[in-house]
């Protein structure tokens, strides 16, 4: 495996050219690379998101060509590194679409860098799978004909977490969000879907993503007297807004974080703060606690072994959502070989494909094909995942 380091268009890209010889064949009778573009964020704000995504993207290519490539087709894997950029992420998809000729792109890692490259594969008519959470990535589905998800939607994570305050009769709650791309999303559906399970939301709190004191917004949350709190941010500010609200004694009002909290390095961060905190995550953070006959147990469970036997760290939503979406584009590959628009149509009528983040069911109408069905209520005991009772 070569990985050099190239600069252009501005940006720092980390290419991984991932064609491996196979088993007893030389190089010279090797069928055409097929190539996959892959935009994550490896550095930068989202790093422990695109971290765990490029290690898996790399992880799966390598097994993929060791057991002799897309029918006989080596995959060329080029990872590209957006530092947690959206403008430079949009120059990364760029380059990948002009100089690479990628068939398929997966990624970018966040909302923001997501939503920033969206008019750049519309344009240029190449399939992309985003990594990110929110709806908007994929809709309207009329303009983002060419835009896939594999992360469930904000929308799924705020239902699944609502359908459990009603049943714990909680109807007044707190919500304090990032400024940032993926709190404004979380923001908004909190606040949409509230008054249809009679959810009244006495206060909503935001700040900045690099904030480092929380404790004026955990304050006035505190005078509304609310059933719960709901925390809407990844990074670092969701161990702030856990460490703030034991720090000022708040624990007797329950505590839910976004699916952004989705990693056990966060568990880590927050140490025994974070017990009792609760979120409705996607069931590969939890494949040990499925019973066996879960449609999903056995893919979670052979991927969390590979992974974590590979890279010595548990599993996270994060690998998971590259897992997926690796799977979606190398099916493609299988059925219809690199031609950008039938890769485009054959992922749009993916049916019961059992991955990491649910059983996809994507449409014409639909290009992300989960539902609230797909995620688990989870809380955190002894550091850490358990299912909510």
């Amino acid at each position: 495996m070569k990985v050099k380091v190239l600069t252009g268009l501005g940006i720092v890209a980390l290419v991984v050219s991932a064609v491996l010889h196979f088993s007893g064949v030389q190089a010279s009778s090797q069928k055409e690379p097929y190539k996959i573009g892959a935009v994550f964020s490896v550095t930068g704000g989202g790093s422990f998101l695109g971290d765990p995504e490029k290690k898996t993207a790399e992880m799966m290519v390598e097994k993929i060509n060791k057991q002799g490539g897309i029918n006989g087709h080596p995959i060329e894997l080029i990872v590209v590194d957006d530092e947690t950029d959206a403008t430079k992420c949009n120059l990364a998809v760029k380059r990948l679409i002009k100089k690479d000729e990628v068939p398929v792109i997966i990624g970018p890692t966040t909302t923001g860098t997501s939503l920033a490259v969206v008019g750049v594969d519309e344009e240029a008519h190449i399939p992309l799978i985003s990594c990110a959470a929110s709806y908007k990535i994929v809709t309207p589905v009329e303009s983002h004909k060419w835009i896939f998800k594999v992360a469930g939607s904000d929308s799924h994570v705020v239902e699944k977490m609502y359908d459990y305050m009603k049943a714990k009769g909680i109807r007044k709650i707190a919500i304090m969000t990032a400024s940032d791309a993926f709190g404004a999303s979380g923001r908004e559906e909190l606040s949409r879907l509230a008054p249809g399970y009679g959810i009244e939301i006495v206060a909503d709190e935001r700040y900045g993503p690099q904030d480092t004191d929380l404790s004026a917004q955990m304050t006035k949350i505190r005078s509304t007297q609310p059933q719960a709190i709901v925390n809407w941010s990844i990074g670092p500010t969701q161990v702030l807004a856990i460490k703030t609200w034991r720090d000022l004694a708040m624990d007797s009002i329950p505590l839910y974080q976004s699916h952004g909290f989705g990693n056990l390095k966060n568990l880590e961060l927050a140490g025994k703060a974070a017990e009792g905190v609760l979120l409705a995550l996607a069931r590969v953070n939890v494949g040990d606690l499925l019973p066996d006959n879960q449609p999903q147990k056995k893919a979670i469970l052979e991927y969390k072994a590979a992974y974590e036997e590979r890279y010595k760290e548990p599993v996270s939503s994060f690998g998971g959502h590259a897992s997926d979406a690796m799977n979606l584009a190398v099916s493609a590959l299988q059925a219809v070989g690199p031609d950008p628009a039938k890769i485009r149509e054959h992922i749009e009528n993916t049916k019961g494909f059992v991955g990491m983040h649910g059983i996809f069911n994507m449409s014409a109408q639909d290009h992300n094909g989960l539902s609230k069905d797909d995620l688990e209520m989870i809380v955190v005991k002894d550091g850490k995942w358990a299912l909510a009772k």
